[in-house]
């Protein structure tokens, strides 16, 4: 472990506050911050002293919606733990929560006890997990109590994707309910999967088979109707419920108002939802099919209702859902029938820079990106003040980000295991330089100093915004 750490002369943005102070750093810890240039600061000495002039220094990204190893479609996820976490470090996250999976007719426990034994050891940063519930019977309902005791206190149901992890409204009501009792947190995936399957069937004997129909049959209204239906089935339990990768302006619109009614619904975006749309689908040459992800891409005339969620609170978070397939040999699967494409897309290393260039647009300001990215995730999920601010007392998680410095992403420089970039070319402002996770460096003036295995697993408490 490094002994004490100073960080110097740097604007010091968290979610509540911007300040020009020296942090420091002490057995992994924030200890203390003050003025730069005052007698306090000056008094400090430190084995590494970091000069964070014309620099933020920010907490580490919170990551709460990635899928490392994941096994779909006959295929897995391209994104090891250990490459997943190196990438994520190298976009100035320092934290992810990954989801365990259930298996039907085995144990939430089979399934916690897999994932650990895949992140054990691998991890460049801090980690956690959610519990993808796919099989809702008595004993999975006991199981659920025993793990929000253990600190994984949240668990995910799909309302689509039959035959896989699917749960109807009777599964989720009970679920809903037990969570309502333990105080754990149902996230959603909101589309409506039955009629989905309906409309790619029907797709597909048309002959519509290129990678824009996934977002064709995936339709808005059939997310939007979900998410009234899992807001409702949550109502009638008791239970707080969050609503994971929200694309459509019409479900949003349905967030908004159970928010305005006092339920305790919450909403989290994604990148790809903010910045791309059906015309990267539409790419020709099946190209497309980088662009397949469930919830789907929407027409760009819904990123203005999820950048205005985002500044009125009606979306809170935004995560990744990073779910990594090359086009190579994976997305490929589904050359000549879309519905075989595997969904989900690269973006772990992406997030903070993408939010950054939001800020420079006039989208949001600093401090709501520090709140959507780390702060705000951190409390939903029970990790905050430990994770998500820059505060004595929290873990040393923290990020020098040079909001100057100019980059085009890409493929070839990033650090993703997978073999394209859903942002291939975009420029974009403002560029992590230096990452320190619980006080020791990780990305070190963009060299990577870390190393598999530092990053712990941590157990969480319950939501923070629940009373």
């Amino acid at each position: 472990m490094t002994g004490r750490t100073v960080i110097r002369s740097g604007l010091v943005i968290t979610a509540s506050d911007e300040i020009h102070a020296d942090v420091l750093i002490e057995d992994g810890r924030i200890a203390a911050l003050a003025t730069s240039g005052s007698a306090t600061a000056e008094a400090w000495t430190a084995e590494r002293t970091i000069d964070a002039t014309g620099k933020y220094v920010i907490p580490g990204g919170v990551d709460a919606h990635t899928h490392m190893e994941l096994p779909f479609g006959g295929t897995a996820a391209s994104d090891t733990f250990e490459t997943g976490t190196r990438a994520a470090a190298w976009g100035g996250t320092t934290t992810i929560i990954d989801f365990a999976v259930q298996s039907v007719g085995k144990s939430l426990r089979d399934g916690l006890d897999t994932w650990n034994a895949k992140a054990d050891g691998n991890c460049a940063i801090d980690y956690a997990f959610h519990m993808i519930v796919s099989d809702v019977n008595p004993d999975t309902l006991k199981e659920m109590d025993l793990l929000v005791e253990e600190g994984v206190t949240s668990f995910k149901q799909f309302m689509a994707y039959p035959g896989v992890f699917y749960s109807d409204d009777g599964q989720i009501l009970r679920a809903m309910q037990r969570s309502a009792e333990n105080g754990g947190l149902i996230m959603m995936h909101a589309e409506n999967g039955i009629a989905i399957d309906v409309l790619v069937e029907q797709a597909l004997a048309r002959g519509e088979t290129d990678p824009r129909y996934h977002g064709e049959v995936r339709k808005a209204l059939l997310e939007a109707e979900a998410t009234h239906r899992a807001i409702k089935l949550a109502q009638v339990a008791g239970a707080p419920l969050y609503v994971v990768h929200v694309s459509a302006q019409e479900a949003v619109a349905e967030l908004a108002r159970a928010r305005d009614e006092g339920l305790n619904v919450f909403g989290e975006t994604c990148p790809q939802y903010l910045f791309l749309s059906t015309d990267n689908l539409a790419e020709p040459d099946f190209e497309g099919a980088k662009y397949v992800c469930s919830t789907p891409l929407r027409p760009k005339d819904h990123q203005a209702a999820l950048w205005r969620g985002l500044r009125t609170n009606d979306l809170q978070v935004v995560s990744t859902d990073h779910c990594p397939f090359c086009f190579e040999g994976q997305k490929e699967l589904g050359r000549g029938d879309f519905s075989k494409i595997p969904n989900g897309l690269p973006g772990v290393e992406n997030r903070m820079d993408l939010l950054h260039q939001a800020v420079v647009d006039g989208h949001i300001s600093r401090r709501r990106w520090i709140e959507i990215a780390c702060a705000t995730p951190a409390r939903m999920f029970g990790l905050y003040p430990k994770k998500g601010t820059i505060a004595p007392g929290a873990d040393a998680d923290v990020v020098i980000y040079d909001p100057h410095a100019e980059q085009t992403v890409s493929a070839a420089t990033h650090h993703m295991n997978v073999d394209y970039s859903a942002y291939e070319g975009k420029r974009l402002t403002g560029r992590v330089e230096t990452v320190l996770s619980r006080g020791e460096l990780v990305i070190n003036q963009r060299e990577f100093a870390g190393r598999a295995g530092h990053g712990q697993y941590t157990p969480r408490s319950t939501c923070q915004y629940l009373q």
